[in-house]
């Protein structure tokens, strides 16, 4: 197993591969690209800017390697971008939506930053994916990033203390491991946000890829993607995906949560086969040019399929290809979207003296 770090890199000319350059911009200075790869070759980048996995390489089943993850080349693409799609982001400090931004603790009225449409989305204006974190090596398969975010960043209470930690294994596993600690009672649901696309980024849509996920039950949403508070059963609709099927099959259906999402951009609500906080089998993905496989376990209670609704063909990626309409999926594991003002959602809400403390696991074969 060997983990590798680069030296800074520039953030308007320097590549993410490349292995120095002189930083110009103080704001940047720190931003770094870390290597993570295993005894099979798998490997997997990450930089601290963002927490985000810009890169991994799995192979096919004939051993060819491809990069299976939206992404970019330099972080300058990330700013920049003509949107802001969180590829590949640790974000924070809540993933998903809450509602018109705003929550009550204790009686004590707060209210965030407002950034998808008439609500607040992954943490506001500057959430967790839009921030340099500090990272180190962990023994030699391991890397560690910590932030800080203050008391009232974003309209959040507290100050959150937050540590990720990604480890590739030698059995091809991701495993991510995330940790918050708090001085006020404060909401938190860190998720990851990588888009993946098991024939290689750039290579088309994912509407082939088979799909399961391990929910009978869904939370259906409003028409600003805002849970209703129901937990819905999705036998017999477009939502069931407990036998695996292909995504696109019945994406075009007349359903009036689809046409809400655009497609698939809702939380399911996972069949936990122990207690609560138990790793459980979220999904599985496969692609059947490839034979590629994704599973992704977790111990959070939901999670969340989108898969590239809002991608058009205007962001290109690292092989110089388009990123199309639906040319990638996310598995966002999480705990329930506006969960802070739905009382019969799992609770998201950290006390001081609490730790914040869930894995989520992304296992890479082939078939």
């Amino acid at each position: 197993m060997r983990l590798a770090y680069l030296t800074p890199f520039l953030l308007l000319a320097c590549c993410l591969q490349s292995a120095s350059a002189q930083v110009t911009s103080q704001d940047f200075d720190k931003i770094m690209l870390y290597t993570l790869k295993n005894s099979n070759g798998l490997t997997i980048k990450v930089t601290n800017y963002g927490a985000i996995i810009t890169s991994i390489l799995v192979p096919d089943r004939d051993g060819e390697m491809g990069d299976i993850a939206l992404g970019y080349d330099s972080v300058e693409d990330y700013t920049n971008a003509v949107d802001k799609p969180y590829f590949g982001a640790v974000v924070g400090r809540y993933g998903n939506r809450i509602a018109e931004g705003k929550f009550t603790i204790d009686g004590e009225d707060y209210t965030l930053a407002v950034n998808n449409g008439p609500n607040h989305l992954h943490g506001g204006v500057i959430g967790f994916d839009k921030v340099v974190w500090d990272a180190k090596p962990v023994g030699d398969n391991s890397l560690e990033l910590t932030y800080v975010a203050k008391d009232m960043e974003e309209g959040y209470p507290g100050n959150l203390k937050c540590k990720v930690t990604y480890t590739l294994t030698d059995d091809n596993e991701l495993k991510i491991h995330y940790e918050a600690t708090t001085d006020k009672t404060t909401p938190v649901n860190l998720t990851q946000h990588t888009y993946f696309n098991l024939k290689g980024e750039g290579n088309g849509t994912i509407l082939d890829h088979e799909l399961m996920l391990n929910a009978k039950k869904f939370t259906p949403v409003d028409e600003g993607l805002i849970p209703t508070g129901q937990l819905v059963d999705v036998a017999g609709t477009p939502f069931d995906f407990t036998t695996a099927k292909p995504i696109g099959r019945d994406i075009e259906e007349a359903d009036e949560q689809l046409n809400f999402g655009g497609g698939y951009d809702h939380n399911w609500v996972l069949d936990k086969g122990g207690k609560d906080g138990e790793m459980t089998l979220a999904a599985r993905v496969s692609e059947p040019s490839s034979g590629r496989v994704l599973e992704v376990f977790t111990t959070e209670p939901g999670v969340q399929f989108y898969c590239g609704n809002f991608l058009d063909g205007r962001l290109t990626g690292k092989a110089g290809k388009p990123y199309v309409y639906r040319g990638g999926l996310c598995l966002e594991t999480q705990h329930f979207p506006d969960s802070p003002n739905q009382p019969n959602f799992p609770s998201t809400l950290l006390e001081p003296g609490e730790k914040y403390d869930t894995t989520t696991v992304f296992r890479f074969s082939t078939e």
